[in-house]
């Protein structure tokens, strides 16, 4: 196993009690938020999907759309590159993405790991800033139920399996995205995470 494959199976690795518990409640959550919003709202992010990012310095940037990445992303990161590279049609990609999206994919939160991706323009001020800061909080919020989470930044490379999944996945609904981007992954620290209420 290559170091950036095993790099997305360690995220809930050695979590014990309360902070596990809170790490499988925010995925699930994350994991329905995004079932929903495939089957109901043609794949238009939820403001839980998409949480406000606090710097360390007080600094707010966001509402910032994120990406939850499975354990495993080879196998649905070549099927997201296929769909992309079979049809210049951006209505037919749309429609590919979303029957996929909207069937088996996110029914098994624990299939996926706590890495969170975003991704950038290569002249983003919010994203320069994020490197800078090395860490920050995101907080998401919505119908009454908010995550409070601490969280690692880091810019990953293109060849990493994180990167290649939020690149592909993003192409799928946006035509107009840029060739170069940049990626960033967000790593909770879950011993100072907070949700309230919890998801019982």
């Amino acid at each position: 196993m290559s170091e950036h494959h095993s790099s997305l199976m360690t995220g809930r690795v050695g979590l014990e009690g309360s902070q596990a518990m809170l790490c499988e409640r925010f995925l699930y959550w994350q994991c329905r938020l995004r079932q929903i919003a495939m089957r109901h709202d043609r794949g238009r992010p939820s403001p839980g999907m998409r949480p406000t990012v606090l710097l360390p310095d007080e600094t707010k940037i966001g509402p910032m759309t994120v990406l939850i990445i499975r354990r495993e992303p080879e196998e649905t990161t070549a099927q997201f590159r296929h769909m992309v590279l079979k049809t210049h049609d951006p209505a037919e990609r749309y429609v590919s993405a979303l029957q996929l999206l909207q069937a088996t994919y996110y029914q098994r939160s624990a299939e996926f790991s706590d890495l969170m991706t975003a991704l950038f323009s290569v002249d983003s001020p919010a994203c320069r800033s994020l490197v800078e800061a090395v860490r920050c909080t995101l907080i998401f919020d919505e119908a009454g139920q908010v995550f409070t989470l601490p969280s690692s930044v880091r810019l990953l490379e293109e060849e990493h399996p994180a990167f290649q999944a939020t690149y592909w996945h993003n192409s799928l609904f946006n035509p107009a995205m840029p060739g170069t981007v940049q990626v960033l992954e967000f790593l909770p620290d879950w011993s100072a995470a907070a949700a309230l209420p919890l998801i019982a």
